[in-house]
């Protein structure tokens, strides 16, 4: 693949073209995406950021169509990282960039739709999410949407990246029962019962609402009083109810520390990311290359020593007097 000039620059230019080629290298951890992404950084945090999750079947990605059509009406413009399954043999996305959601959104330059595969990660949320929605926010979009692959304890990731997180459920006790064993209510913002024009789904809303899911953030500020709503996505009902639904939780958040906190999350979540990632370049690949007969005998007493070894390194680094600190040497 040719290598891109100044990527940086063209995505915050709003180039298409870069900005894909960007979230490539984001996937595939080239050192020169990490460098790409660090330019970014003062151009981003300006996009609300929606997450949407619910158990395979729901409607998920019927839903986000619905929801770029209906926000594009409003004249916002909309970038999508769509979380597909890996295949077990390329580690690509097997879905695709999703053809529901380009069909709402088909030559119009105000959306971007992104497929990224899971590649095994926990719950199916993708390492390169958190960096790709960073250059969609970049990029200019006004909202960016990331749809996960389906509910599950690993989906507890999405509430790391969204400032708000859509539950998407489907009539029937089923789903929504499994849902609650799972705690995936707990992030849940809004709550949508999807095909909404089906037998029983007025019947699953108000048993959801019944329950009075409250979310809380920061000590001192109000808890979130959790809407349950109903809506059909292939009839384009009920979805600007949601619109206004997760404006009126980014505001009610934005009014207290509750944002400021998760982004604080957010941030610390690719620090650690980042960190793994130039751990693993610069110190466990070649240890492990080092240590390869050790580590056939035993690789549990070979990592334990490994980083007993390390940690000993940064503590002497930690106590050895900084320049201008040893004796002799005293500022004048």
């Amino acid at each position: 693949m040719e290598a891109v000039t100044d990527p940086a620059a063209h995505v915050v230019a709003g180039s298409v073209l870069h900005a894909g080629r960007l979230i490539t290298r984001i996937e595939n951890g080239h050192a020169e995406a990490r460098a790409a992404l660090r330019e970014l950084a003062p151009h981003c945090g300006k996009a609300q950021l929606i997450g949407v999750t619910g158990p395979p079947g729901a409607g998920k990605s019927t839903l986000v169509a619905a929801l770029i059509r209906e926000l594009r009406g409003q004249g916002r413009t909309v970038g999508v990282i769509a979380v597909d399954p890996s295949s077990p043999f390329s580690g690509g996305a097997l879905l695709g960039d999703r053809d529901r959601m380009l069909e709402a959104s088909s030559g119009d330059r105000g959306v971007f739709i992104r497929s990224i595969a899971s590649r095994g990660a926990s719950g199916g949320l993708a390492a390169a999410v958190n960096d790709a929605v960073d250059v969609l926010d970049a990029m200019g979009k006004d909202i960016v949407i990331v749809e996960t692959v389906g509910v599950g304890q690993g989906e507890f990731d999405i509430a790391k990246i969204a400032h708000t997180v859509v539950l998407v459920l489907v009539p029937g006790y089923g789903d929504s029962l499994q849902a609650m064993k799972a705690g995936i209510t707990e992030i849940a913002d809004v709550v949508v019962v999807n095909k909404g024009d089906t037998p029983g789904a007025e019947q699953t809303a108000k048993e959801l609402a019944a329950q009075g899911f409250e979310r809380t953030g920061p000590p001192g500020t109000k808890p979130w009083q959790v809407p349950v709503l109903r809506a059909s996505a292939l009839r384009d009902e009920g979805v600007a109810e949601l619109v206004a639904a997760v404006d009126e939780h980014y505001e009610f958040t934005g009014s207290t520390q509750w944002r400021a906190a998760g982004e604080r999350a957010r941030r610390h979540a690719q620090f650690v990311a980042f960190v793994g990632d130039r751990l693993r370049e610069e110190l466990l690949a070649p240890a492990g290359a080092a240590l390869d007969d050790e580590l056939l005998a035993d690789p549990y007493g070979a990592a334990e020593r490994y980083v007993q070894a390390l940690l000993s390194a940064h503590r002497r680094m930690a106590t050895r007097p900084r320049i201008g600190t040893e004796p002799g040497l005293e500022k004048s």
